[in-house]
């Protein structure tokens, strides 16, 4: 799975946008205002780091030389994934899911109602 393909799934996502607050070399995708992704397209190999239950967190980066703690990030909420071909597809879809949902879970009743009726449409 490439860059383009995973920005794609995040955009894809109910609510998804792309912002830029680091500075336009990052691309940051947030849903109700809170980070899920966060990429640095000029980055070789390329990578996105995504948000992780703590525990799953740590059997990924055990199980997956692909997967390391979130550079520049919280190390027990994020991960690292490396887009070069060591961490299966999808899984990489997986993972986008899954920190897209640890967010939107996190986010107030309302938002997350919100959301829920983007998604259902």
């Amino acid at each position: 799975m490439d860059l383009p393909e995973v920005i794609a799934q995040c955009l894809s996502l109910p609510g998804a946008e792309e912002t830029t607050p680091f500075g336009p070399e990052a691309l940051v995708y947030k849903v109700g205002g809170k980070m899920f992704a966060i990429t640095v397209p000029e980055d070789f190999p390329p990578r996105i780091n995504l948000k992780c239950d703590p525990e799953r967190a740590v059997e990924l980066r055990d199980e997956y030389k692909g997967i390391k703690p979130g550079w520049h990030m919280n190390k027990k909420h994020w991960n690292t994934v490396l887009l070069d071909g060591s961490v299966p597809p999808k899984l990489v879809r997986e993972l986008v899911e899954h920190s897209y949902q640890l967010v939107v879970g996190a986010l107030p009743k309302k938002v997350r109602e919100e959301i829920a009726t983007r998604r259902a449409s």
